[in-house]
């Protein structure tokens, strides 16, 4: 079954074209690594799938229906959600926050709710943060509630919105493993975006790059090239393979990664931007 389908999908933010006559299918239950430079259009598609954003030219279709908003069969999981007002919350108000229409605060549930919120924080492994306050956790930990926000629903397609910014990299490869183990415990559809593909090597199935305008998905042989590359980069690009890593080069300089690297001591806040904001 087909879990995203593209047909000449042109997607728009007011005068500029972020992605132009974009067509291609995901299959229902890939890991998709989402790759490109900033402003490529990675978070401009993942709202154009959660329905935030309507083509300009073209049809997105969610498992086989038109791509609509509050679409329950999708978990969002943001690059940000509103550290600051949610710094007072517990890890369960925070899951919980979800559960009555998206609304933040403290939502009235019964039984049936308070169970889906246990299984979801049972689901990531942070159980033993619902108690705790926002404001003590680490970055890591706070990857694991949104995680399990996103699964509030039992949703067959999670996009998750770069998770690894500000992550050191031992937290980061738990953050992949933990999203791998739960694709396929729950036969879901994943879309994971990122600035740096070696990372993910281990866990994606296919990859989906864009750039210039455009998209190439495939696996890692077929779109991590110099070809294929330099004509989404709009630059002469050179991919160097060393010791099971990738570099992606332009004149000398590898471009994956590049003024991203983690910063266990840093919330990187002046490079988050809430989904709403309409950054690509």
């Amino acid at each position: 079954m087909t879990a995203i389908a593209l047909r000449d999908v042109r997607l728009t933010l007011g005068d500029r074209v972020v992605l132009d006559k974009i067509t291609l299918d995901i299959t229902a239950g890939e890991f998709i690594g989402v790759l490109g430079p900033n402003g490529a259009g990675k978070t401009t598609l993942m709202r154009a799938i959660l329905g935030l954003v309507k083509p300009s030219q073209g049809e997105i279709r969610i498992l086989g229906r038109p791509a609509t908003r509050g679409n329950p069969a999708i978990g969002y999981m943001p690059q940000v959600h509103g550290a600051a007002t949610l710094a007072r919350l517990n890890g369960w108000d925070f899951v919980a926050s979800v559960v009555d229409g998206h609304r933040l605060g403290l939502p009235l549930m019964g039984k049936a709710g308070r169970a889906e919120i246990e299984r979801a924080l049972d689901r990531v492994g942070a159980r033993a943060l619902a108690q705790r306050p926002l404001a003590e956790i680490s970055g890591g930990e706070r990857q694991r509630l949104l995680l399990a926000q996103a699964l509030i629903g039992r949703p067959h397609l999670l996009l998750l919105d770069e998770p690894l910014i500000s992550l050191d990299p031992r937290h980061q490869a738990e953050v992949i493993n933990l999203v791998k183990s739960l694709q396929r415990e729950l036969r879901i559809t994943v879309l994971f975006s990122a600035h740096e593909l070696n990372p993910l090597l281990g866990a994606l199935d296919r990859v989906l790059y864009l750039g210039s305008g455009q998209a190439a998905l495939g696996t890692v042989d077929e779109v991590i090239t110099g070809p294929v590359l330099s004509r989404l980069y709009g630059s002469d690009i050179e991919v160097v393979r060393l010791k099971g890593r990738i570099f992606v080069m332009s004149g000398g300089h590898e471009l994956e990664g590049d003024g991203h690297r983690h910063d266990a001591g840093s919330s990187h806040s002046h490079r988050h931007h809430h989904a709403q904001s309409g950054h690509a």
